[in-house]
């Protein structure tokens, strides 16, 4: 069995493959300042929940975008999985092209829905991850990684809106039931779902233009259902993409050695 890890900045999403199927999956919040042993504890009893022993698994691969969590989850996993985890980064096969200025610079959790994409779906596709930020990566027809965009995500553009404005306060991200909000909760809701929805459907546009041809685009991350409701550009939701992506990261550096 294979454990996958998306360390995000709010969120942890993890995944254990038996071959080619998911058969486990959890997301939690981020804590950066819990240790090794902490997170152990955590997933011994994820693993128990679901029949997993910890032996069976034997093999990792971790995206982290958070540098103080990727040396904690090295530990756990060696002392408590015993095996050696591949970090996504630099040197690491992935099969595509980066065909950007300085591809050190392309977060790992980007690399692997890349990857995922592109081996899923093939190719000119867009992959919009919806997390703390709102991630645009796009895919050519051949497989390069071209670049993309990177945008606030909807839950920090409303925090934003809270703390910056003395008379507004958290709402329920929900559709709102008209554009014109009829009242602070509606017109926040609105601004929020409905404006980030066609700021999606702006930038698929521009994005679709420079490729000069069409392209399938694939959602993914927590708010993914919600936007993708009012985008018809959307083709497919995909939940675990980044977890996927992984995956096939780990077969292919496998592979390799």
């Amino acid at each position: 069995m294979l454990l996958c890890l998306d360390i995000g900045n709010t969120n942890i999403k993890a995944g254990v493959f038996d071959g080619g199927s998911l058969i486990a999956h959890w997301r939690f919040s981020t804590q950066r300042h819990r240790l090794a042993d902490e997170y152990a504890a955590l997933f011994m009893n994820l693993f128990a929940l679901h029949r997993i022993r910890p032996h069976e698994i034997r093999g990792c691969a971790i995206a982290c975008v958070v540098p103080p969590l990727r040396t904690v989850f090295e530990e756990m996993i060696r002392h408590y999985l015993g095996v050696e985890p591949l970090m996504v980064g630099p040197g690491i096969k992935t099969g595509i092209r980066l065909m950007v200025e300085n591809p050190r610079e392309v977060g790992a959790d980007r690399v692997a829905n890349a990857v995922a994409t592109f081996r899923l779906y093939g190719g000119p596709a867009i992959a919009i991850a919806f997390g703390t930020a709102t991630v645009f990566d796009v895919i050519s027809r051949e497989g390069e990684y071209l670049g993309g965009a990177i945008a606030p995500g909807i839950l920090v553009a409303a925090e934003a809106l809270v703390t910056s404005a003395a008379q507004l306060y958290q709402v329920e991200l929900i559709r709102p039931p008209r554009a014109i909000g009829r009242n602070t909760i509606q017109a926040m809701q609105s601004g929020l779902i409905l404006g980030f929805a066609s700021m999606v459907e702006g930038m698929i546009r521009r994005i679709q233009a420079e490729l000069e041809e069409p392209a399938r685009v694939i959602a993914t991350g927590g708010l993914a259902d919600i936007i993708a409701h009012e985008v018809r550009a959307i083709q497919v939701v995909d939940p675990h993409l980044t977890l996927h992506g992984l995956r096939f990261l780990f077969e292919l550096n496998r592979q390799g050695k």
